[in-house]
C-alpha cells in the first residue's frame, strides 16, 4: 500500500508543474482574473491548495490547530506561489516516503477551523483526503486554464500519461 502513496505523492508534484508551467504561460492579468470557480480565480485556487497542504502537512507532522484559514491568499504572487509550491510537492514526497505500514493507521488528532471539536482521522485515509482534494482543485484550475487561453492551454494531467512517461505504468 506504500507505493500507492508515494505514486500519488510523485504523481501530485508531477501535475503540479505541469499546471504552473500551464498558469506560467498565460497573459500575466489572468493569474487574478475572476473565472468564476469555487476560489474565483487562478491565484485563489492555487493559494487553496498550497494552504490545504501546509494544514495536512502539518497535522501529519502532529498539529493540532490550522496554521492558516482555508481562504487565505498568502502568496498573492505567482512567482512566489510557484516556488511554495515546489516546496511543499517536495515535503509531501518525503513525508510519504518515510511512512511505514503502521503508520497508515496511525490516528491524527486535529481541530477544523470551521468546528471547535477535536477530530481523529487515521493517516491513510487522510491521504487519499489530500491526494483527491488536490485533484478536485486542479481541475477546477484546469478549467479557468481553459477559459482564458483556449482548449490548447490546458495541459493533460492524466495519472496514466504520468505512469506511461515516467515508466512506472
Amino acid at each position: 500500500m506504500l507505493s500507492h502513496w508515494t505514486t500519488f505523492a510523485a504523481y501530485n508534484a508531477w501535475a503540479n508543474r505541469r499546471l504552473y508551467d500551464a498558469v506560467a504561460a498565460l497573459p500575466a492579468d489572468d493569474f487574478a482574473r475572476d473565472g468564476g470557480a469555487f476560489f474565483r480565480s487562478l491565484k485563489g485556487t492555487l493559494n487553496h491548495l498550497a494552504v490545504t497542504d501546509e494544514i495536512w502537512l502539518d497535522r501529519l507532522r502532529g498539529g493540532f490547530e490550522p496554521p492558516r484559514r482555508l481562504d487565505d491568499v498568502p502568496y498573492p504572487e505567482f512567482a512566489a506561489l510557484r516556488s511554495v509550491r515546489t516546496t511543499l510537492d517536495a515535503a509531501l514526497e518525503a513525508h510519504v516516503a518515510e511512512l511505514t505500514p503502521d503508520d497508515l493507521d496511525r490516528e491524527l488528532r486535529f481541530r477544523r477551523q470551521a468546528s471547535p471539536e477535536p477530530i481523529r482521522q487515521r493517516v491513510g485515509p487522510a491521504l487519499a483526503h489530500l491526494f483527491n482534494h488536490q485533484t478536485h482543485h486542479r481541475g477546477q484550475a484546469h478549467a479557468l486554464l481553459t477559459q482564458f487561453g483556449g482548449p490548447e492551454a490546458g495541459p493533460p494531467l492524466d495519472l496514466l500519461l504520468y505512469l506511461r512517461e515516467t515508466g512506472a505504468a
